[in-house]
């Protein structure tokens, strides 16, 4: 059954949002890009597109003055551990995931994503407006969950570990090397690729646990692995985090620093994966 997982402590439906909606302990984020956000967007939401703010070099200095940047505009946004915080955009995307799992390193403990997002806000009627929110900054007291994020170095010496899985979430283009977004094109050695598209049903809501689950295993992404997501700057990489979060996978990490700064360093090794391989 679902509830043996983690779905509903990481998603929410529209009609659970709406109920909630005026309560003084909910913070929603619109995380689209802000001229979405000023057409229409869920009442009480105020607005953070994060799509613009990425880590290229995951060495120590330069992590923990990412990191503390991004707690530092959350609490801007209102965000605070006493509150419950709804991240969502047009469809349970990537801008959202990456926003529930920024909270999930920084061990807030009520984090969640619209499932299906702006449009099935829209489909089921409820209510939109176009005037913005002014958000009252908080203070965030958090606890940091290094296990959930992975550096280069982390990557680099899981490699080849039989209790790891390394999970390629981006195009089939940019994991055989034919689309390069970096100095070098191809794949972390040992990936394992399936597009964090595949997530996602035909009404851009996540695919029911059986379906995750099935597609997974399938591949060789087991629970009892290690599993360390990347992509191109680790948005991708943490809606597949979230997808594996809902199947209640132990450990997942997302390497936030993911192709752009591993295919620009020339000291890492990559591989050009040849196709049905």
């Amino acid at each position: 059954m679902e509830k043996q997982y983690k779905r509903d402590t990481l998603l929410i439906n529209v009609a659970e949002l709406q109920r909630n909606l005026g309560d003084a302990n909910l913070c929603i984020i619109d995380t689209r890009p802000a001229e979405d956000y000023a057409q229409g967007h869920i009442p009480g939401a105020t607005h953070f597109d994060l799509f613009g703010l990425s880590l290229a070099d995951t060495t120590d200095a330069p992590l923990k003055a990412f990191m503390f940047m991004i707690h530092h505009v959350l609490e801007l946004r209102g965000v605070s551990e006493a509150k419950e915080v709804v991240f969502y955009e047009d469809n349970s995307g990537m801008r959202a995931a990456r926003g529930v799992w920024f909270l999930e390193y920084y061990g807030h403990e009520n984090v969640k994503m619209l499932d299906g997002g702006m449009q099935a806000w829209q489909a089921s009627g409820a209510a939109v407006t176009t005037d913005g929110a002014v958000p009252k900054p908080a203070t965030f007291r958090t606890v940091e969950r290094r296990e959930v994020l992975a550096s280069a170095d982390d990557v680099l010496h899981s490699l080849g570990k039989k209790d790891t899985v390394i999970l390629d979430t981006r195009s089939a283009g940019e994991h055989y090397g034919t689309t390069v977004r970096a100095a070098r094109g191809g794949a972390i050695p040992h990936s394992i690729h399936i597009e964090w598209t595949d997530n996602l049903d035909a009404a851009g809501r996540f695919k029911t646990n059986d379906e995750l689950k099935t597609m997974y295993e399938r591949a060789g992404v087991t629970p009892d692995k290690e599993v360390y997501s990347y992509c191109q700057g680790g948005y991708r990489a943490a809606h597949s985090y979230i997808a594996l979060r809902l199947l209640g996978y132990p450990k997942v990490r997302n390497y936030i620093g993911s192709w752009k700064e591993w295919g620009d360093r020339a000291d890492l090794p990559l591989v050009i994966p040849k196709k049905n391989q």
